[in-house]
């Protein structure tokens, strides 16, 4: 999850399978179905642990940003592997984007230049362009432009040294993972710990890629389909910006689905090229999160969807997004905790060093109390300890 082109993260067909996921959406909430609210939240967390499927979860959940990628290069097997040390529930494991031979591959984009050792490997120099990608003219190296033993020769580097130079420690030591890998990376993991490992990967740029010959949602359906992963229970979560890459899978797979949501002003990129007019702001209001209960469990939003920021960046009154989503059976995993000042709202920072931590304890406690049942964050830990103050606090 991200950056969908200059969006902050990266957006209509029919809403096939309503009644199976209207009941799923139901079931995840907890046997009893009831929705998380301010009160009663340890008793929440204690009864998800009995159910199936998403309601076997601690709540709210802590899941894994592409791994703990504020201790190590984003998805990459090293911190798929950190997120699973450091406790979290879930490990964003990955965003997928195919390669030209069309295997899936984690990346956070199709734009590997910012991502791995690419740049400097002049045999590449030559697959250097620019391509119009949801909208935005972007040049750099494209995942489409390599084959998988191509990519296999390239080696990860941290995305965001400025505000993680620790991070570069670890340039150059893992390779680009295939969706299939860590398929059978999940497997492992899981019988070495003794409990089930949840992913939770992502379609990125769907439509895009579709008009490429590179459908993703048939190839995701059909290596879970191969892992015996795509069932209403299966430890693996789907996501996407785009609402129809989620009914396109809604179609193919039982798991469970998760829309994702930008700022309110943006659209999803399938709207945009399917001339819909409604932006975000449009699916957030009650209609459209019914219409998204239709064919999805959940919902991603931004954090700034949940409480909003004034001009100064600190954080204002919660909007009622978490209170109109569980009206509807819809679950909240919104996205994204960092401890760096620059990722914190301006109330919660510490000094103005762009690597140095804020109060980020006390922005996980500010965005728990909203109702949420989830967050992603880059530091799995520091949200398991903000979790357990909360739940016992």
């Amino acid at each position: 999850m991200g950056t969908q082109g200059t969006q902050e993260s990266n957006q209509q067909a029919g809403a096939g399978g309503t009644g199976r996921r209207a009941l799923l959406g139901a079931a995840v909430l907890g046997a009893t179905g009831s929705v998380l609210g301010l009160a009663g939240t340890a008793n929440a967390a204690e009864r998800s642990r009995s159910g199936k499927g998403l309601g076997s979860l601690p709540v709210p959940t802590i899941i894994g940003h592409r791994g703990a990628s504020g201790y190590r290069p984003e998805h990459t097997f090293g911190s798929y592997q950190l997120a699973l040390d450091l406790g979290a529930d879930i490990v964003e494991a990955g965003d997928l984007v195919p390669t030209r031979d069309g295997h899936l591959v984690c990346r956070h984009e199709p734009e590997i230049g910012g991502t791995t050792d690419v740049a400097s490997r002049p045999e590449f120099a030559g697959r250097r362009t620019t391509k119009v990608l949801d909208g935005v003219s972007t040049t750099g190296w494209f995942t489409e432009d390599f084959t998988l033993a191509e990519l296999k020769t390239l080696r990860a580097v941290e995305r965001i040294p400025a505000n993680r130079p620790h991070n570069t420690l670890y340039d150059g030591r893992w390779e680009i993972p295939t969706f299939e890998e860590v398929l059978k990376w999940q497997d492992e993991q899981t019988r070495k710990r003794g409990k089930q490992v949840w992913i939770y990967p992502e379609t990125k740029h769907p439509t895009y890629f579709r008009k490429l010959g590179l459908g993703l949602e048939e190839r995701v359906a059909k290596l879970l389909h191969k892992h015996g992963k795509d069932r209403k229970n299966s430890p693996v979560v789907l996501q996407s910006f785009e609402p129809s890459s989620i009914q396109r899978l809604n179609k193919l797979v039982d798991n469970p689905l998760v829309v994702l949501l930008s700022g309110a002003a943006t659209r999803p990129w399938d709207f945009v090229e399917a001339g819909d007019p409604r932006t975000v702001a449009d699916l957030i209001t009650r209609a459209g999160l019914r219409e998204i209960a239709g064919y999805a469990q959940g919902i991603g939003p931004t954090l700034d969807l949940v409480i909003p920021k004034d001009a100064a960046g600190n954080l204002t009154t919660p909007t009622t997004l978490v209170k109109d989503a569980h009206a509807v059976g819809l679950i909240l995993h919104p996205y994204t905790m960092r401890n760096e000042n620059p990722f914190l709202p301006a109330n919660f920072r510490k000094g103005t060093d762009a690597d140095a931590y804020g109060d980020s304890f006390g922005a996980f406690r500010t965005y728990f109390a909203t109702g949420i049942d989830g967050v992603f964050t880059d530091n799995p830990d520091t949200g398991l300890l903000a979790r357990a103050d909360f739940v016992n606090g």
